[in-house]
């Protein structure tokens, strides 16, 4: 998020200026229309550059490693612009009420809060998004829930940088309005809260993409034992029942649910069953 003018709240909201923002006054339901298709491409078009990116360097330090996949990469891309609208809207709802209402609690000037609440606001974004999306994600691992929605992500046999937004449209609604409702609760600055929003992008991408970007000495030192990379996420990829969550070990490692990190070839001793291993249906978890 951006000051006016720039970024995606100046391009959802400079032309639907109702109460006085904006050259042009519009009535409240075609401002909203407007900024949730705004805000509907704007999501859309960070997926295909920020996948496409990664998927670039993919080919570059890792040649090949996507050989095979297209059928799988198309429907990854299918599945994540449709996730692309369903985040869209509530975002365009909510940039819309932020400058014409005034309803969240995102500040621009940066006094006005202590200066040491801007990266301790950034902290607690992530961190509450984390404690939703590990629980959710437990949540969709539920068989029934994981055929009706959860299979559609465990499709990708391995998931690719074009899977990080690879959802059925029922689990795109679970994370759709996370941060949009963060905003109505904890105070940030505008910039912080494009930390976060690029923080997301990053992590969401680069844990999907089949090789780890971040060194060695620190996925396997302290930082990695706090911290989820590609390592951490691809043995959820795996072995399905454990390493559910997004930015941080914490709740995997207090419930239970941490494996530890994987590797980046086939499951040791583990040959593909037609039964087990059909797409929709979670492959039995260890005793």
């Amino acid at each position: 998020m951006a000051g006016r003018g720039g970024g995606w709240r100046g391009l959802a909201m400079d032309a639907a200026g109702p109460m006085g923002y904006g050259p042009v006054a519009m009535h409240p339901a075609l401002a909203l229309l407007v900024s949730a298709l705004a805000m509907t491409a704007i999501v859309g078009v960070r997926y295909l550059l920020a996948s496409a990116g990664f998927a670039f360097a993919t080919r570059v330090r890792q040649p090949g490693l996507y050989a095979g996949q297209g059928r799988q990469i198309r429907r990854e891309i299918g599945w994540s612009l449709a996730s692309a609208a369903i985040y869209g809207i509530p975002a365009g709802i909510v940039a819309w009420g932020w400058q014409a209402r005034g309803w969240t609690r995102i500040y621009q000037d940066v006094h006005a809060f202590p200066l040491w609440w801007w990266p301790l606001s950034i902290l607690a974004f992530l961190a509450a998004h984390d404690t939703w999306f590990y629980w959710t994600h437990r949540w969709m691992h539920a068989p029934k829930l994981f055929r009706i929605a959860h299979a559609v992500h465990h499709a990708s046999r391995p998931p690719t940088a074009w899977a990080a937004m690879s959802f059925h449209p029922w689990e795109a609604l679970t994370g759709a309005f996370v941060i949009p409702a963060l905003v109505f609760v904890i105070p940030i600055h505008v910039a912080a809260l494009g930390v976060v929003l690029s923080i997301m992008t990053l992590m969401g991408v680069t844990n999907h993409m089949g090789w780890e970007l971040f060194p060695r000495s620190m996925v396997t030192g302290a930082a990695g034992r706090w911290l989820i990379t590609a390592s951490h996420h691809q043995r959820h990829h795996r072995d399905y029942g454990c390493n559910y969550g997004l930015y941080f070990r914490f709740w995997d490692r207090i419930c239970g649910t941490d494996r530890g990190l994987g590797d980046f070839g086939p499951a040791p001793g583990r040959r593909a069953d037609p039964g087990r291993d059909a797409p929709g249906v979670e492959p039995a978890r260890p005793a």
